[in-house]
């Protein structure tokens, strides 16, 4: 009897759709999983771009270690108000005080430590209070009141910028206690033998990795528990690498300077924090379920007027500490600080991938939405670009932005 070979044979596989890397099947996946979570990686990736666009055109200046310093001391108070602003978008709100409450509260700590010798720790303790007290005050008209945020908020970016000129009367006030100007411009202090390089950083730099690269794994499990749809193994082991590799080469840059800043250090705690709160916190959920349908939130016994006093609480708090720490790097209050900080936050959080009808964002995307913002700024400054062509880029990338946040949330309808 006769067997029919080929009826048996399996037929080849399609060129780059098999499994094999070298035919294409790794690049499909990346791609596909890509196009699933452009809300997630899009603005990532274009953070990518920027920096290795800006690196070349500025022949390497971009990343020299005292550059990549001055970054992060330049732009910590706007990544510091970006995840209090995040919170508030993704309730559905808006605040348009932050920026004069950050003068505010900077002219707030020069009149008790330089006029009146109050010790830095303690004007330290009373200017986080203050602006706590500011930012419950504004929450409470919004959430017990019904006064919509925009007015609130706008009213209080009149009232804060007047009481700082009142405060400074005008004038530029400092400088600071030593203490507390570290908090701007200081370094982690140098400890262990010497390598050329800060040890205290490099430390860092690894406990990070290992933490990323836990908190990613454990993400992606909980997500596999719950049959939620995660990415595809190559792609989640790319995204490894990817974070691996991003954070080595930033802790090798600070560790070949100065060492990490201390303002990084606050930053860095602010990001774990927040970060577990808005993903693993019954107080985070209840943000997004606020934001993203306020009336099944209510129903499902949300009670939305006490998350808002405390979200608007909450980004009061932060824009006092991110006074301390502007002050703290200029040496100085001055009446005209805080100028357009509340729009850099607003830009950086929709650029971060937050949405304008509420219920969207991350943490991580407001810090995203800020570098890029940073580096923009950081290379356009290198390059010697006007500051009416900055502000043209920046609204050009504002806009760009949102636009994909609507193009995308369109495809995902359809």
């Amino acid at each position: 009897m006769s067997t029919d070979v080929t009826a048996r044979t399996p037929a080849p596989a399609p060129p780059g759709k098999s499994g094999d890397p070298a035919s294409g099947g790794l690049l499909r996946l990346v791609l596909d999983g890509l196009r699933n979570n452009m809300r997630q990686y899009g603005m990532l990736i274009a953070l990518g771009l920027i920096v290795v666009l800006f690196s070349v055109w500025t022949d390497g200046d971009l990343l020299l270690p005292r550059n990549v310093s001055n970054l992060v001391l330049q732009n910590s108070h706007i990544l510091i108000l970006a995840i209090g602003m995040m919170l508030v978008i993704i309730a559905g709100h808006i605040d348009l005080s932050v920026g004069s409450l950050t003068a505010f509260i900077g002219a707030f700590a020069a009149v008790l430590t330089v006029q009146h010798g109050v010790a830095w720790p303690v004007a330290l303790v009373l200017c986080l209070l203050v602006g706590a007290v500011a930012g419950a005050v504004q929450g409470f008209m919004i959430a017990y009141f019904g006064i919509p945020s925009f007015i609130v908020t706008l009213a209080g970016m009149l009232i804060f910028r007047g009481l700082t000129e009142i405060f400074l009367e005008g004038q530029t006030l400092g400088p600071f206690p030593d203490g507390l100007q570290k908090m701007g411009n200081g370094f982690l202090p140098e400890a262990g033998p010497n390598t050329n390089y800060h040890n205290l950083t490099l430390l860092l730099g690894i406990v990070l990795i290992v933490f990323s690269v836990l908190q990613e794994i454990r993400d992606r499990k909980r997500q596999q528990e719950f049959s939620l749809q995660v990415a595809p193994r190559n792609l989640f082991l790319l995204k490894l690498v990817a974070i691996t590799a991003a954070v080595l080469v930033v802790t090798m840059l600070l560790a070949s300077y100065k060492g990490a800043p201390i303002v990084l250090i606050i930053l860095g705690a602010l990001v774990v924090g927040y970060g577990y709160v808005m993903r693993n916190a019954v107080f985070g959920r209840h943000i997004y379920a606020i934001g993203g349908n306020l009336p099944a939130a209510k129903l499902s016994g949300v009670k939305d007027k006490k998350v808002t006093f405390y979200v608007f609480l909450n980004m009061g708090v932060l824009a006092a500490l991110a006074g301390l720490v502007v002050a703290a790097r200029l040496n100085a209050a001055s009446p005209k600080a805080g100028l357009n900080f509340e729009l850099e936050a607003i830009a950086s959080s929709f650029i971060g991938g937050a949405s304008m009808s509420g219920g969207v964002g991350t943490v991580l995307g407001a810090i995203i939405g800020g570098l890029v913002l940073g580096v923009l700024n950081n290379g356009m400054n290198l390059l010697s670009v006007g500051t009416d062509w900055q502000q043209v880029i920046k609204g050009l990338a504002l806009l760009v932005a949102v636009g994909f946040d609507v193009w995308n949330k369109r495809k995902s309808g359809s």
